[in-house]
């Protein structure tokens, strides 16, 4: 939300802030990312993936299936801070650029920035996703639980550094194929397998919808994620 079912979720959630100052890295990459940038991510992990890009679509139809936050920028290259299969940790911006990549070879993300309106809350949302560290992956995709999956821990946040008041709106959630209206058949081996209901209408979010928030512009491409049309803008 984000070969054997259990291979596939494991893979997509591996796959599933201060001030404005950089450092000057750039890497292969013009671009140097600031503390707060939402990395938005077109991950190659299979039918869950597939099933999460399919039912929300992100800015300018770009279909992702996991985020991440830059979380430093002061060190040899930046950092960024996001929850996978084994809990909420740190990785290098190189690592997380090389998990998927688009036909020219370039990383399949997007990255996105808070407007001047909200940018003031980064620090304190950054203190507030470092004492997430460690925390365990959310499996179940449920927001009101400890545990946290990817877009969770970027609502969280900034929630949390907004004074509990949500920056990122939550959703009834859907595990269903739109052409079909049935559960998505990943889905409901995933969660047999977990011995839980399929949450389906609960409250939640995704990557993509984040993506679309108006409080957040595409500021970078550093490849072409699968459906998206690019702007002018983008630089």
């Amino acid at each position: 939300m984000r070969r054997p079912l259990a291979r596939t979720v494991t893979t997509f959630a591996m796959l599933a802030i201060a001030g404005c100052q950089s450092t000057g890295y750039r890497g292969a990459d013009a671009f140097a990312p600031q503390p707060g940038d939402l990395l938005f991510q077109d991950l190659d992990c299979g039918p869950l993936c597939d099933a999460i890009e399919t039912v929300t679509q992100g800015v300018d139809g770009a279909h992702f299936s996991h985020v991440g936050i830059v979380s430093r920028t002061d060190g040899r290259e930046p950092l960024v801070i996001e929850a996978v299969s084994a809990g909420v940790r740190e990785t290098t911006l190189s690592e997380f650029l090389a998990r998927s990549k688009d036909a020219a070879g370039n990383p399949k993300v997007l990255v996105g920035r808070l407007d001047d309106t909200h940018r003031p809350l980064i620090p304190e949302a950054l203190r507030v996703a470092n004492s997430f560290l460690n925390a365990p992956y959310d499996g179940v995709y449920a927001i009101d639980n400890s545990s946290l999956y990817c877009s969770e821990l970027v609502y969280e946040a900034f929630r949390q550094a907004n004074e509990n008041r949500p920056v990122f709106a939550l959703h009834p959630m859907t595990f269903k194929d739109p052409q079909t209206g049935e559960f998505f058949p990943p889905w409901v081996e995933y969660y047999a397998s977990l011995g839980v209901s399929i949450p389906e209408g609960q409250p939640g979010l995704n990557p993509g919808s984040i993506s679309r928030e108006p409080v957040v512009q595409v500021v970078h491409a550093y490849g072409r994620p699968e459906g998206w049309q690019r702007k002018a803008a983008t630089r």
